[in-house]
């Protein structure tokens, strides 16, 4: 029975977790890093960077303890960015006791070892129970109850179907699944295609050109996905199409924005340096290249947007050497 749940993890989406698991009756802990940021929200009650405008409801207990965050958790849902996960959980790992549930919010793929999140969680707590949760998710959005759906995946449906229950809303619906690895990866990899659909914004091309974007971005990413593990109709589903449309036309997508600046002549750094949260697209860009030189999957897409983004190359240079590619096959 979950009764007690700890969100690790202040950002937008962490935030608008913690207030709707309140909303449906839970008690709830926020957890965050930074010890002046956990003051403002204590005080302020609303998470002015990450999500303007939305009250924190004053029985969430917002903590910079991860001892106070977890002890006593039921459910512990991870929503840290992608690069910071594991040093997160080395320290939580001191907290850990049996039979705590892990929920894994984070999109990305771990630069350093190529691992997916739920496989840094099982790299630094070994077998827990663990599920993952993706989707089309604007924090912004469901946090004032717009319709959305998401996708929650485990290797233990039954674990599956126990937190679809938990999250569920009349405003939030919760699909369960068992491709772990699809879910996942469908999560990570659309954050560089709404990058790609940014420069093409930036460069003022039409939707055309953000439609074959889409079209062929969903299929690199199902051919990587098959490759290591995944089922190609995952690609399709909600945690692949839905969370990448979603991506790549939101005004409210940092990924989408960090590639339109690009494409209007910026430098990545200076972008990077403006922004207050972090474009999770850009370190999995990286992590998605190396990816596909080890497993031999040609990725066009991925490989150009790669090189304007750590090889300087144009981005109009890398838009001709896409198109002028050899003649093939669509399938």
């Amino acid at each position: 029975m979950i009764k007690n749940i700890s969100v690790i993890g202040d950002g937008g989406w962490g935030t608008t977790l913690a207030i709707i698991l309140y909303r449906k009756g839970y008690k709830v802990n926020l957890w965050g890093a930074f010890d002046d940021y956990v003051g403002y929200l204590k005080k302020k009650r609303v998470n002015a960077k990450f999500l303007s405008g939305v009250k924190i409801p004053e029985g969430i207990l917002i903590t910079n303890s991860l001892k106070e965050a977890v002890i006593g958790a039921d459910l512990i849902i991870l929503a840290v960015p992608s690069q910071y996960l594991r040093s997160v959980l080395i320290k939580l790992k001191i907290y850990n006791t049996p039979g705590k549930i892990f929920l894994s919010v984070v999109k990305g793929i771990e630069t350093a070892t190529l691992k997916r999140m739920s496989e840094v969680v099982y790299d630094v707590l070994g077998k827990v129970s663990l599920a993952v949760l993706s989707g089309p998710t604007i924090a912004h959005e469901v946090a004032r109850g717009i319709p959305t759906t998401v996708v929650v995946a485990s290797r233990d449906p039954k674990l599956a179907k126990d937190l679809q229950d938990v999250l569920i809303t009349d405003r939030f619906r919760v699909y369960t699944n068992r491709d772990v690895v699809g879910v996942e990866l469908g999560g990570s990899l659309k954050n560089v295609i709404a990058i790609a659909c940014g420069i093409s914004d930036g460069l003022r091309f039409g939707t055309n050109t953000k439609a074959a974007i889409l079209a062929r971005g969903l299929a690199e990413m199902a051919r990587l996905g098959v490759v290591l593990g995944a089922e190609a109709k995952t690609f399709s589903g909600i945690s692949g199409l839905g969370d990448l449309v979603t991506t790549c036309i939101s005004p409210f997508s940092r990924n989408r924005f960090v590639g339109e600046q690009i494409g209007r002549g910026r430098e990545l750094k200076d972008v990077l340096e403006e922004m207050e949260m972090i474009a999770e697209g850009v370190p999995t860009a990286k992590s998605t290249h190396f990816l596909s030189q080890k497993h031999k999957v040609e990725m066009p897409i991925f490989t150009e947007t790669y090189k304007v983004l750590y090889k300087n190359k144009s981005p109009n240079k890398a838009v001709r050497d896409l198109m002028s590619r050899k003649r093939k096959s669509e399938f």
